[in-house]
């Protein structure tokens, strides 16, 4: 990667993006020397202009952010790394330094964790119990909660429409799992479709 580190004094700025929710979780800088020990380690250091230093994000809560995709921008001055965050990333608290967890992606993280249920075996697990049943009974599955959620639709009962939509949800990324297909696959088609 060829980052150009003279425009700004030797630094430059990093966009910190959740892996699986696309979530923006901050904004750091990094001069040459933290993007090398960065792209070492495989956890985010950055150069806090504050400390006059090296900071691995991190080094005092235990919330590192794992490294899993970096890219840098056209014009070679910004970065964007993708991260798995350990728990919130902000020094308040919150989720992100933009507020708490959005809702928006979630999915992903949900297919995620449908996914480590299923292939950790996690017993006491409905998602696991009902993948085991087979193919057929996550599917029957999927269509309960469809009708169920065709027949919320005809009453005037938001809440219960938007619960019986969550539960079809739900139940429809475990089958897609069981279909060996990822959410990502039907919004690629999605897009093919998009004019």
């Amino acid at each position: 990667m060829n980052i150009n580190f003279d425009k700004n004094d030797g630094l430059v700025p990093v966009i910190i993006q959740d892996e699986i929710t696309l979530q923006i979780l901050m904004l750091g800088y990094m001069n040459m020397e933290a993007f090398e020990k960065t792209e070492k380690e495989g956890i985010v250091t950055f150069f806090s202009r504050s400390k006059n230093r090296l900071w691995t994000k991190g080094e005092e809560s235990g919330n590192f952010l794992t490294v899993k995709n970096v890219a840098i921008d056209c014009d070679q001055d910004t970065i964007l790394i993708k991260v798995i965050p350990k728990n919130t990333v902000c020094h308040t608290g919150d989720f992100s330094c933009f507020g708490d967890k959005n809702p928006k992606g979630f999915l992903y993280e949900l297919e995620e964790k449908i996914s480590s249920r299923i292939d950790d075996k996690t017993k006491g697990s409905y998602t696991y119990s009902l993948f085991q049943r087979g193919i057929n009974k996550v599917a029957q599955k999927v269509g309960e909660e469809a009708v169920e959620l065709v027949i919320e639709a005809k009453d005037n009962n938001d809440e219960l429409f938007k619960n019986e939509a969550a539960d079809l949800l739900y139940h429809y990324l475990i089958l897609l799992k069981a279909k060996n297909i990822s959410l990502q696959h039907i919004e690629e088609i999605l897009l093919s479709r998009d004019r």
